[in-house]
């Protein structure tokens, strides 16, 4: 038998971190438990199912906002530190995605969902830790609706930007659904891998980076640990990039790896209207980003618990938290300990009969293999929810939220979402 590997399961939103089996092969890396915030293995050890003998398509909802979107992948290297979860490496080395509103027309072809050296990652050892056998889902056919290397729409303007990242150990395709929402709507939205934390990252020329595996005896010490290193290794990245997207808007243009960077890009990033963006862990580090850097405007959590310092001593600028299950403000310690420090504008919405991972794709892609698969508790990742109504509410919640406080446009939407969402609950 090969050795059981212990994984982490990163649902910071209900601040519980348990393990779970998972059985690699022998002569392989560990199957990185996957995504979002690394769920846990099919209930009873049992492995998934027989894959059919069609992978099941999947498709992602269109965005809704008002401008097609572009977008372009940047392979950014920071020479200026050694790697932060791998020390032995000199330099770090990220990869990122870039997502704005785009001028119509033709000639540029879709985005992937994830890239193809990725999907098949992601197909192999991140899709069976969901209890979806290797081979069931066409995850290598999933088309965003973002065209590769549009120019950008001139008549958007500067942008505002929104730094987004995913939960630990989640790529940041995880959260495409709502950044082509935000981008459709007249953001720049960045979409930050963590290298050697999410489950694998591509770079140029098909070379995978996957997770590093985990320590074998996760105490909650060694737990603890190891979210504060990952929460420190995001938050300088995020710094890296505000930094190049301050070189950027200078006329600055970083490498992308493979191709130019997009026409009018390097005028649009308006750096001084910039949010932050995260589900779980990202949440987390985006709370404490503005917490700490002037340079960020407002933040946006999904259902990701707060770690210290910014659990502590609360925010002075604009917080959304959104949160799932039974959740409330006095039930999570670290929400309610920031929620009584923050002097800033805070708004805070539960989303009925949701999960941890219904502020992912998986709200909207589960869903649709579960018609073909027995796929082992999709309630426990995604909740009960109609998909359609929970995508539409959180992109309506995040939308209203960075157009009130990056761009000027008021609405009371976040306090008082009306009869029309029944889903969304405001917690005081």
């Amino acid at each position: 038998m090969p050795p059981t590997r212990r994984a982490l399961l990163g649902t910071l939103g209900a601040a519980v971190l348990t393990t779970v089996a998972a059985a690699p092969a022998p002569g392989h890396p560990p199957a990185a438990p996957a995504p979002g915030s690394r769920p846990t293995a099919p209930a009873g050890g049992a492995g998934p199912a027989p894959a059919p003998c069609t992978p099941v398509p999947l498709r992602l909802p269109a965005p809704t906002g008002p401008w097609p979107v572009g977008t372009v992948a940047l392979h950014l290297v920071d020479d200026s530190r050694p790697d932060p979860l791998l020390p032995a490496k000199p330099y770090r080395e990220l990869m990122a995605g870039l997502w704005y509103p785009a001028e119509p027309g033709a000639g540029h072809p879709t985005a992937p969902w994830l890239p193809p050296a990725a999907a098949a990652d992601w197909d192999a050892h991140s899709a069976p830790a969901l209890g979806v056998p290797a081979g069931a889902a066409d995850w290598q056919g999933i088309r965003t609706h973002a065209r590769t290397g549009a120019p950008v729409a001139r008549r958007a303007g500067r942008l505002p930007v929104v730094l987004f990242s995913s939960g630990d150990g989640g790529s940041r395709a995880l959260g495409t659904t709502l950044v082509e929402e935000l981008a459709s709507r007249g953001h720049l939205v960045v979409a930050l891998d963590s290298t050697y934390e999410a489950d694998q990252v591509e770079f140029p020329g098909g070379r995978v980076e996957r997770a590093l595996p985990l320590p074998d005896d996760l105490t909650p010490e060694v737990i603890a640990a190891l979210l504060a290193g990952h929460s420190r290794a995001r938050l300088a990245d995020a710094r890296f990039v505000l930094g190049a997207l301050d070189r950027l808007a200078r006329g600055d243009r970083p490498d992308t790896g493979t191709d130019p960077l997009p026409d009018g890009l390097a005028e649009a990033a308006d750096p001084a209207r910039t949010g932050v963006l995260g589900q779980s862990l990202g949440g987390s580090v985006a709370a404490q980003l503005a917490h700490d850097e002037p340079r960020v405007r407002a933040a946006a959590d999904l259902d990701g618990a707060l770690l210290a310092p910014v659990a502590d001593t609360g925010l002075a600028k604009p917080f959304l938290l959104m949160a799932s299950g039974s959740k409330t403000l006095r039930t999570e310690p670290s929400w309610a300990s920031c929620w009584a420090a923050s002097t800033g504008p805070r708004h805070a919405l539960r989303l009925r009969n949701a999960a941890h991972g219904s502020y992912t794709d998986l709200q909207v892609l589960l869903p649709q293999l579960v018609r073909r698969l027995p796929v082992p508790d999709p309630a426990g990742l995604i909740g009960t929810v109609d998909p359609r109504r929970s995508l539409a509410a959180q992109r309506t919640a995040v939308a209203a939220f960075f157009a009130r406080y990056l761009t000027g446009r008021p609405t009371g939407f976040l306090d008082r979402p009306g009869d029309d969402w029944p889903e969304l609950e405001v917690l005081r």
